[in-house]
């Protein structure tokens, strides 16, 4: 546990000891007292949040991986990019709908995405939205950005399903209009249609894909973006040991935990453990982003948790120091996690043309 996050819960825990916290329907859309907030005044909330998960960037740079306008340009290219994968039916954006908050939105086992001739993966989808500023990539870490990340599915038998590298190398270079735009993106390079290079333009497209909400407004000064009962599920959410895990502008994704701190979680997911080969990392996940969560279920690494207020209730009996919450709390954590969801970039993420192949792009292969 980070150290503000002990300093914030001793104060919070301390105030509502003497104030003792109202639950969210006691006080209704009435203006916010003290007394609702564990004897802290709105203020004080408002700094404490400010302190504990500071604010959000538009962009996601990274001093490894510099951006371009032209990088970014192939990148929205090459994530609606369908013949990406081995039958031609499937591309970032299948499971990462961009105009869906960036999770899978398509039908099928409701808790996973469909891959290659419909099989089924493992994980649950995460949001590529607000991915970019996070400690490393996949629910296990495994990939240390998004540059690294977005070569993985390609590949992958079960997602988009490509035989290798060389195969995506081939098939983007059969393509006429990838040229042009690989040679801005990466002048000087002489051959820069790579799988490499592939990653690196579908990272710099992601690293802006971050969404602003009412709650950013509220951190930077308006006092009044957020309902008062928004504010009181604000401190239900931090009074109830919260950030202790899901901290930073993201309200998560900088952290790995332990899924089932107080008691066991049942799943056979070895989590982290499948990456680093030590046991302290079995069961240990990195801790999702709660950025658009209101729109980005089902939750958890499984899918198990089909609404939000089911995740509420299971995090609280299974990973929060003060325990199983009462259901106005877990009510009143949900309406202000209502509140982290974003305005989407319509026109940064409008889809491009396709860009048209020839006699030597192959064909689709459903095999």
């Amino acid at each position: 546990m980070q150290y503000r996050t002990l300093a914030l819960w001793g104060r919070l825990v301390a105030a509502a000891a003497l104030g003792g916290c109202t639950n969210a329907q006691d006080g209704g859309t009435d203006a916010l007292t003290s007394e609702d907030l564990g004897g802290l005044d709105p203020e004080t909330i408002r700094a404490e949040a400010v302190d504990e998960f500071g604010v959000l960037s538009d962009v996601q740079t990274s001093a490894k991986r510099p951006m371009s306008d032209a990088k970014i340009t192939l990148g929205r290219q090459l994530f609606y990019e369908k013949r990406l994968s081995k039958n031609q039916d499937l591309s970032c954006n299948s499971c990462h709908d961009l105009a869906a908050y960036g999770v899978d939105r398509r039908s099928g086992s409701g808790k996973t995405s469909l891959g290659h001739r419909g099989q089924i993966g493992t994980r649950n989808t995460p949001s590529v939205y607000n991915a970019a500023r996070q400690i490393a990539q996949f629910w296990d870490g495994r990939a240390v950005d998004v540059e690294e990340q977005a070569k993985g599915p390609i590949i992958n038998p079960v997602e988009m399903a490509m035989p290798n590298a060389a195969a995506v190398v081939s098939v983007v270079k059969s393509i006429p209009g990838y040229l042009p735009l690989f040679r801005a993106a990466f002048p000087g390079v002489g051959d820069p249609i790579t799988h490499d290079n592939v990653g690196i333009a579908l990272g710099a497209f992601e690293r802006k894909l971050s969404t602003r909400d009412r709650f950013d407004r509220y951190m930077s000064g308006d006092k009044d973006a957020l309902s008062p009962d928004e504010v009181r599920g604000l401190f239900v959410f931090m009074n109830s040991g919260c950030p202790a895990c899901h901290t930073g502008p993201g309200l998560g994704g900088e952290l790995y935990r332990k899924l089932g701190e107080l008691k066991v979680y049942p799943s056979s997911d070895p989590g982290r453990f499948a990456v680093t080969k030590k046991e302290m990392d079995r069961n240990v996940f990195k801790v999702p982003s709660l950025r658009n969560i209101d729109k980005t279920g089902p939750y958890f690494h499984d899918g198990s948790q089909a609404t939000l207020l089911d995740a509420i209730r299971t995090m609280s009996e299974y990973q929060t120091a003060n325990g199983k919450l009462s259901e106005d709390d877990v009510q009143s954590v949900a309406t202000f996690l209502r509140a982290l969801t974003g305005e989407l970039p319509s026109e940064y993420i409008k889809e491009p043309a396709t860009l048209p192949g020839s006699a030597t792009t192959p064909k689709p292969d459903p095999s």
